[in-house]
C-alpha cells in the first residue's frame, strides 16, 4: 500500500465527512512522519454508523469487500493487492470509544488514543503512540511489531513494556 493510495483514501473518506484514524503501521509511520517499511494494506479505526458511508466511498475507489467479520472488522480489497482493514468503534457521549473484537475481547479507544501525524508531508488523523503501545500487547510479537515499536520508542521516546 503506497503513501499515495492511503492519502487517496483518506481525502476520499474526508470528502464525504467520514471520521477515520489510521491505525498499524501506518499510524506508526505517520507518527515518525515518513514511511519507515512496506504496508501490505491500510487500518482504519472508523466510527461505526459510518461505515456504510466508507465503504460506498471506498467502492468509488475499486476496493470491494473481502472478508466480513463485523462487527470485529471489514476487509475491502482492490485491484493490485491493496487492502483497508476497517475497524468499526462505536463511541459513547464522553469520546471512549469500543470495537469489539475476536473471542469476546473489547478494544477500548479512550479519548487520548486520537491525534495526528503526517504522511507524505500531508496532517493525517491517526491512533497515538499510546494507543499503538496499548493495542501490541497480549499477543507474541512479530519482527514487523517490534520494528514498530521500537521506532516509537527510538524517534517519540515511547516507554515499552515486556516484551519489546
Amino acid at each position: 500500500m503506497p503513501a499515495g493510495e492511503v492519502l487517496a483514501i483518506i481525502d476520499a473518506l474526508g470528502n464525504r465527512q467520514v471520521a477515520a484514524w489510521i491505525a498499524g503501521g501506518w499510524a506508526v509511520d505517520a507518527l515518525v512522519g515518513e514511511q519507515t517499511r512496506p504496508h501490505r494494506d491500510l487500518d482504519l479505526a472508523i466510527r461505526a454508523e459510518q461505515l456504510d458511508a466508507a465503504i460506498d466511498r471506498l467502492a468509488g475507489l475499486g476496493y470491494r469487500q473481502a472478508l466480513d467479520r463485523r462487527p470485529v472488522r471489514l476487509v475491502l480489497e482492490a485491484a493490485g493487492g491493496r487492502a483497508v482493514d476497517l475497524h468499526p468503534v462505536t463511541f459513547d457521549e464522553a469520546g471512549h470509544g469500543r470495537q469489539p473484537g475476536d473471542d469476546g475481547r473489547v478494544f477500548d479507544y479512550p479519548p487520548d488514543a486520537f491525534g495526528e501525524g503526517s504522511i507524505a508531508g500531508v496532517t493525517v488523523r491517526c491512533l497515538t503512540a499510546g494507543q499503538l503501545v496499548r493495542f501490541h500487547l497480549g499477543y507474541e510479537p512479530q519482527a514487523h511489531d517490534r520494528q514498530d515499536m521500537n521506532l516509537l520508542r527510538d524517534r517519540l521516546g515511547i516507554a515499552l513494556p515486556d516484551p519489546y
